[in-house]
């Protein structure tokens, strides 16, 4: 029986495949050195192994409960405190979710409804865009450029409508690798104060934070709060990223119209590594260590590429680094990084895929959670680029 005719109707025509598959594909093929998906080379700590073995073995591995272990709510609710001096309420207003990326699918399922607009800031994370439009809504992009990746808030106010829903921002950012300041914040409290409108704050790199900087979550704004929702990942904390765990938090009643989705998308994550999770953040300084750990890298891959006419957009946060490629070649981003991987052997991240409209910024993203090892043999390659 001939299968091959039925009509489908797609909701994502454009969608294609994403930039992080394409290059790490051309990667393999060339093997290059992959500094362009964000995921770290090496491993988490083998305390947490343990933990998660240990619960494994004790037979943890029946449904959770649909908002989280609440062992790991408690966890969670007491590090938030003492961070960013907001009570949380363990029980209801925190969601565990199936990594970050679930957390704002169902975020944005649960909120925007066809004819909404809602407001992201680009280059802005691939996700945002497509799960905006599977949920019918129209996305308002507001435009950062190559070097300071800043905000006009006036702008931003400007842009809003009576069918803005939802703003999305993401501190620290990818790919950018800035930061949202407490003047950011305290503008965009100013903004959608007395509206309908939500923030949506992806935060998965809370703790990947420079220079004696403090990030600024929506947790740290009261007023703000109220209308927000946060995004964290525990892959980003743990280096494990293929566990693809994460977590949502607001106020009660948008966590309790975000659960009411939320149980018929995935209903719960698994049991084991939760339990396990719960131990290991229980102690401050396992995660606490993270802003020295990724700033050394940061230093280490700037300074070993000073002397390369790559160009850095010094990081504040994440683990990527942009750098613009003025000085060396006319190409396209997109050109140039696919001539980095297969003639240089070190793979990147253009940067305009993480547009609508794309400014002509000459600007690669490279990722620097790796190994020493790692980050120093891609730069003796990328020594071989000539002005």
């Amino acid at each position: 029986m001939d299968m091959g005719n039925i009509s489908i109707h797609s909701k994502l025509p454009a969608g294609g495949t994403n930039i992080f598959t394409i290059m790490s594909k051309l990667a393999t093929e060339h093997k290059a050195i992959n500094l362009g998906q964000g995921f770290p080379d090496f491993e988490c700590d083998e305390k947490l192994k343990k933990l998660v073995s240990k619960y494994v073995t004790e037979g943890k591995n029946q449904y959770a409960p649909l908002a989280g272990l609440p062992k790991l709510n408690q966890t969670l609710s007491t590090k938030m405190e003492r961070l960013y001096g907001m009570p949380i309420d363990p029980n209801a207003q925190i969601c565990v979710t199936a990594g970050a990326t679930q957390a704002l699918y169902t975020a944005i399922m649960t909120f925007v409804q066809p004819g909404d607009e809602v407001i992201i800031f680009e280059p802005a994370y691939d996700c945002y865009t497509p799960q905006i439009k599977l949920a019918g809504g129209t996305v308002k992009p507001y435009q950062m450029t190559y070097p300071d990746y800043g905000i006009d808030w006036n702008q931003v106010k400007d842009m809003i409508s009576d069918n803005t829903r939802m703003i999305i921002i993401n501190t620290p950012h990818n790919p950018s690798g800035t930061i949202l300041t407490q003047t950011d914040m305290q503008a965009l409290e100013e903004i959608v104060s007395g509206t309908n409108i939500i923030v949506l704050s992806d935060e998965v790199y809370e703790h990947l934070i420079y220079d004696g900087e403090e990030h600024q979550s929506v947790m740290r704004f009261p007023k703000l709060f109220e209308q927000s929702m946060a995004v964290y990942s525990f892959g980003k904390t743990l280096h494990a990223t293929g566990w693809k765990m994460g977590y949502v938090v607001g106020p009660e009643y948008l966590i309790s119209e975000f659960k009411s989705v939320h149980q018929w998308n995935v209903f719960c994550t698994n049991s084991f590594v939760q339990f396990a999770i719960a131990d290991y953040l229980a102690e401050p300084k396992n995660y606490g260590y993270l802003p020295h750990f990724f700033e050394k890298k940061r230093d280490t891959i700037n300074s070993l590429l000073a002397e390369t006419p790559l160009i850095p957009k010094v990081a504040k946060g994440t683990y990527f680094q942009a750098y613009s490629y003025e000085s060396v070649s006319d190409k396209s981003d997109l050109e140039f990084a696919k001539y980095l991987t297969a003639e240089i052997g070190v793979a990147a991240i253009p940067m305009s895929p993480f547009y609508t409209n794309a400014p002509d910024d000459k600007v690669i993203r490279l990722c620097f959670a790796k190994e020493e090892k790692t980050i120093e043999a891609a730069a003796e390659r990328l020594m071989k680029l000539k002005r």
